[in-house]
């Protein structure tokens, strides 16, 4: 079978498409025919080298955390599913990756894929929907009639968690700039800030019950971000490099989030998509073999980019 690999650490130079051998399924895990995959900025890093610590994977090493596609082979004790099945799942972060014609992973890992949007598509939903679903509500306690701010709102997590949390009754402020403002919007935030023009001390004169912070900040500014909180509030951090903030005499506390695979979480978004309760929205879609440039394109990307295999 085709797959994308890369045999060292380095540029997205390094990635390459070639043969290697169709995998099989072991006890508990099923292969996938995959349909598609997406990129996430944590592909880039794993692949240039600068997640060796927390997500070491072996060489040569295939990336594509989502994926979306067709159960064609079951292993030993597998029961949730059957072949033919259409699924989504959120693969291991240190295992093989779905940029490749089929993969294997635990059948525990694997949900229904929604049936409103086509099944490569659907790719673009795990790991961006489970961040924001476990910040807003596993680590932020969301519910109905707080103020959120969701600070980087412009991406892909972005956009839905602004949609999950106004579909929980919650008040949405989030910053992003004049290139993502009308996708921020559409999502439904109530108060956009444009971060590149206004200080968010200035644009924030409401305190809010938790902050959502997804943008690469200087140290400064992930620190000021407790002012903004209520008493007894919350910062969830996806920028892990950075620890999240506290301020302690307030009881404003910091949470590091580290997104994992939830079957039951993942088949929830997928229910939402089906009732028209989350858009899933794609801005590219390109062949396997252009991966490569997907991954030098990676900071000038206009959204979710979804690879069809």
């Amino acid at each position: 079978m085709k797959a994308v690999r890369f045999h060292q650490y380095g540029a997205p130079e390094v990635l390459v498409l070639e043969d290697v051998e169709l995998p099989t399924p072991g006890a508990g895990e099923v292969r996938i025919k995959v349909a598609g995959t997406s990129f996430n900025p944590v592909d880039g890093n794993i692949r240039a080298g600068f997640m060796q610590g927390p997500i070491p994977v072996a060489l040569p090493h295939t990336p594509g955390l989502d994926v979306a596609g067709t159960v064609d082979a079951l292993g030993e004790g597998v029961t949730n599913v059957r072949v033919g099945d259409a699924v989504v799942a959120f693969l291991s972060m240190t295992g093989v990756g779905a940029s490749a014609e089929h993969v294997v992973t635990a059948a525990e890992a694997l949900a229904p894929a929604p049936t409103s949007i086509p099944l490569a598509d659907a790719a673009a939903l795990p790991v961006v929907g489970l961040t924001a679903w476990q910040a807003l509500f596993d680590h932020g306690g969301l519910v109905a009639g707080q103020r959120v701010l969701v600070n980087g709102a412009g991406g892909s997590v972005g956009g839905h968690a602004i949609q999950l949390a106004k579909a929980a009754g919650a008040h949405v402020v989030a910053t992003a700039s004049p290139r993502t403002a009308d996708r921020v919007r559409a999502a439904g935030a109530d108060e956009v800030v444009d971060h590149t023009s206004t200080a968010l001390a200035d644009a924030v004169t409401e305190r809010v019950h938790l902050v959502l912070n997804l943008a690469p900040v200087a140290p400064e500014q992930l620190a000021a971000l407790t002012d903004l909180v209520h008493d007894g509030g919350i910062v969830v951090n996806t920028t892990v490099w950075m620890p999240a903030p506290t301020d302690e005499a307030r009881g404003v506390r910091g949470v590091n989030l580290f997104v994992r695979s939830d079957a039951a979480q993942l088949a929830e978004l997928g229910e939402r998509v089906d009732r028209g309760e989350l858009r899933v929205d794609v801005a590219r879609r390109v062949p396997l073999a252009e991966l490569p440039s997907v991954h030098a394109e990676s900071t000038t990307l206009p959204g979710k980019v979804v690879v069809l295999v």
